[in-house]
């Protein structure tokens, strides 16, 4: 344990060498001497429980698209060609895949002669009802007669409507056999290359709509009533992007086995819009844990696995570790080193400037 102590130290030191090894001298006097100086003109920060607990919460989240649609195929076939790859832009009806058409167009020519044989079926049919009909009237043929004729002109003109019928859905199976984009979007997955034999309902391509994307999570039942009466939110991205989301929706429901409460976050229209399954954080406008306190990301000094700030006391700088916690694009959160109160310097490296033009007035003094 004390192996481990030592080396804590000596990594600790290490880190306010690299910071300043003359400033942490100079803090080491301030402490002793406590000479009062005027405070430096330094841009800081006041850690406040009460400003934090203000600020809102965040919850970890995941991008996904509104409009998403894995393309399958609705007939089999050989791929003859694929037209777009992953990330390409396609524009609504744009053709994306083709099958061949050998077997679809067989079945198309076969559905159309079985169409022309019924309808010249249908037409000698009509044509021997309308010759029974007229002796009929005579009393050539009796009134049987007639019902049979009738009956075999009905027969035909059934069958060519199911011809017709079947001509359609030949047609349409040798439509299936050109995949187009449903909607404008992005090619998100490619399954097949050409030369690749498919069957019904096998996947094909994978697409998306990145004009409409949004993020849902999971939030208590208290914290749902909240974000109800206030539907704002804040979303903050890994590359260091924020945006206000444009519409929070907060389901009427709770989950059973979870009692949480989905709330459904609609991201703004963006220039460069995030992919589909990158994670984010939400901050919603609720109470946040009062013992939670942050810094901005700019006052942080990171040397490895140890981190600190500079510390505004009584008209000095002094150089403390901290312990951070979670972060976002602007703030990271500290669970240990500071106290509510404690105002930390924005700038490093103008704290250390003024760090040693303090160890020079201390010296001087000394002197």
């Amino acid at each position: 344990m004390r192996l481990q102590m030592n080396k804590s130290m000596r990594a600790y030191l290490a880190m306010l060498v690299l910071a300043s090894a003359s400033a942490l001298s100079a803090c080491g006097d301030a402490e002793q001497t406590r000479v009062p100086l005027t405070p430096p003109k330094l841009d800081t920060y006041t850690a406040d429980l009460a400003r934090e607990a203000e600020a809102g919460r965040d919850w970890d989240g995941v991008v996904e698209a509104v409009r998403s649609a894995m393309l399958s195929a609705q007939t089999g076939g050989r791929v003859s060609a694929v037209t777009v790859d992953v990330g390409d832009h396609v524009q609504a009806g744009q053709l994306l895949l083709k099958l061949t058409v050998v077997e679809q167009q067989a079945g198309v020519d076969a559905a159309r002669a079985q169409l022309r044989a019924a309808e010249a079926s249908a037409t000698e049919a009509e044509r021997n009802y309308q010759r029974f009909a007229a002796l009929a009237k005579n009393a050539y043929v009796s009134r049987a007669q007639l019902d049979q004729v009738r009956a075999a002109r009905d027969a035909a003109n059934a069958a060519r409507d199911a011809a017709r019928a079947q001509l359609s859905a030949a047609g349409q199976n040798a439509d299936y056999t050109l995949v187009r984009a449903p909607y404008a979007g992005i090619v998100a997955a490619r399954a097949v290359d050409p030369g690749e034999t498919v069957g019904p309902g096998q996947s094909l391509l994978g697409m998306y709509a990145p004009e409409e994307l949004r993020i849902e999570v999971q939030v208590p039942q208290s914290d749902a009533v909240a974000i109800r009466a206030r539907p704002r939110a804040r979303i903050s991205f890994g590359d260091g992007r924020v945006a206000e989301a444009r519409s929070v929706i907060v389901y009427p429901n709770a989950d059973p086995s979870s009692h949480s409460v989905t709330v459904r976050v609609l991201l703004p229209r963006m220039d460069d819009p995030p992919v589909p399954g990158v994670t984010a954080k939400v901050r919603f406008p609720v109470p946040g844990d009062a013992k939670l306190l942050r810094v901005p990301q700019s006052a942080v000094i990171r040397r490895g696995e140890l981190s600190a700030v500079y510390v505004m006391k009584e008209g000095r700088v002094l150089l403390r570790q901290v312990r951070l916690g979670e972060q976002d694009a602007d703030m990271v959160e500290v669970l240990a080193g500071l106290r509510p109160g404690d105002v930390v310097a924005r700038d490093p490296a103008a704290a250390l400037a003024v760090l040693r033009s303090q160890r020079t007035d201390t010296e001087a003094r000394h002197d």
